[in-house]
């Protein structure tokens, strides 16, 4: 199924990824959202040839919510260096296990990529290869134990919301990696890139688009 498109013009294209689908294509051979849309538009438009579609950032396979592609490669030089210059606004939703002790905060740690384990290791200021991770964080509902937290990605590292609400006794539902009790039966997390504020590649604007979260008892519930 293709993800949901939440805002297509001649220079971009943002869909809804779905929890599970790959954003670039790996050892598993699975298809990735880039190759599915790209045979989606040369359908759609009947294009005779090949369909252009630039990555400009990434989305863990577990996670959900607004993935942007460009359309053409002016659109995806721009874009990547809106990324790399932090020129961008990126909300998150995480359901996780149990409630914050402060209702609301700003997180900063060091992180460490462990590529063994493909996780993000919170290590000592200053620790070689360790970078900077911020983020700011709000619970919105609590259901039962669970609790839906709101975050500001401040920057942008590996695993970071993961690792870093992990930190405070926050592990996000169905993330094992980072000390989850409860698990996904589909490996899935719940964790939801909400809503992306970005300037247009061509255009004196800046975009700003949203998805729903996946349909889901908890997701619903929150």
């Amino acid at each position: 199924m293709n993800p949901r498109i939440l805002y297509e013009d001649n220079h971009l294209l943002a869909v809804n990824k779905m929890p599970g689908t790959l954003v670039q294509g790996d050892k598993t051979g699975d298809e990735c959202i880039p190759d599915l849309m790209k045979a989606f538009i040369k359908e759609r438009d009947s294009k005779p040839g090949n369909v252009f579609l630039g990555l400009p950032h990434r989305l863990d396979r577990p996670t959900s919510g607004v993935l942007v592609l460009a359309k053409t490669s002016k659109a995806l030089s721009r874009l990547t260096e809106s990324f790399r210059n932090r020129d961008t606004r990126k909300i998150y939703w995480a359901i996780v296990e149990s409630p914050p002790k402060k209702p609301e905060g700003e997180l900063v740690h060091w992180l460490k990529k462990d590529v063994r384990t493909n996780t993000a290791r919170l290590m000592e200021s200053g620790t070689p290869g360790a970078k900077e991770a911020r983020l700011r964080y709000r619970q919105i509902a609590t259901v039962r134990d669970f609790s839906l937290i709101e975050v500001e990605l401040l920057t942008g590292r590996h695993h970071q919301i993961r690792a870093q609400l992990s930190s405070i006794g926050c592990p996000v539902v169905g993330d094992r990696k980072y000390g989850a009790k409860k698990t996904d039966f589909n490996g899935n997390i719940y964790l939801h890139a909400r809503s992306l504020e970005f300037p247009h590649p061509t255009r004196p604007e800046r975009i700003v688009v949203t998805a729903p979260p996946p349909e889901d008892s908890l997701w619903d519930a929150l």
